[in-house]
């Protein structure tokens, strides 16, 4: 796999290139500003990206924006948004176009180095991966579709939106995969999910409420 970091912290950007390539992943570029970044995605066709939210030269949301557009040059580029901090309305239309091939990680909250990788490459693979901390906050800021959820299908979706397949559900939550399934498939019917291929409709399950 072939990634490009774009990361205006030196040390961590720097971290992050030495991390990848011991487990066998080849960072191409490291950027710190979007425009470099958009200038790769032409000239070297990168895997995929871990973007940054704030880059200069305003550090506000220059590096999700920039990741929106690299998505419209190179439609389905899966990117991971890795960041200290949640950019709703750029987060939410990059989360919600459908495609998949996106994450969004709270830097303050990856705890294991394997977990970081593993995200990447779901993302890399076409998955959706997606912090709790994250869903929460952009559902407290708008209408909640999930009102008729049951506390335990909501808990199964937050965990199918942090990428977790069934089994990883059904030992996280101590319960059968059987029962997992179930709840799946109540999630899919109260959301009124369009019948066709699983993975689309897990993606779809976990986006509804955030571009709804």
């Amino acid at each position: 796999m072939r990634v490009v970091i774009v990361e205006d912290n030196v040390i961590l950007a720097e971290g992050l290139k030495l991390l990848l390539s011991t487990v066998g992943i080849e960072v191409t570029a490291v950027v710190a500003e979007a425009e470099p970044f958009l200038d790769l995605i032409e000239a070297e066709a990168p895997d995929a990206a871990v973007v940054d939210v704030r880059l200069p030269p305003s550090f506000r949301d220059e590096g999700v924006r920039a990741a929106l557009r690299a998505r419209r040059i190179r439609p389905g580029l899966p990117v991971l948004v890795f960041s200290q901090y949640v950019e709703e309305t750029y987060a939410r239309e990059l989360l919600s176009d459908g495609r998949g091939a996106v994450g969004y990680l709270l830097k303050d909250r990856v705890s294991r180095v394997d977990e970081f990788v593993d995200a990447l490459r779901r993302i890399a693979d076409g998955g959706t991966v997606m912090d709790q901390e994250v869903v929460a906050q952009l559902l407290t800021r708008r209408h909640d579709p999930l009102a008729a959820l049951t506390p335990r299908e909501r808990e199964v979706l937050a965990l199918m939106a942090a990428g977790y397949a069934n089994a990883e559900i059904a030992a996280r939550l101590v319960v059968t995969e059987r029962a997992v399934l179930k709840h799946v498939g109540n999630i899919f019917a109260k959301l009124d999910l369009p019948v066709g291929d699983s993975g689309h409709r897990r993606v779809l399950a976990v986006l509804a409420y955030l571009g709804g």
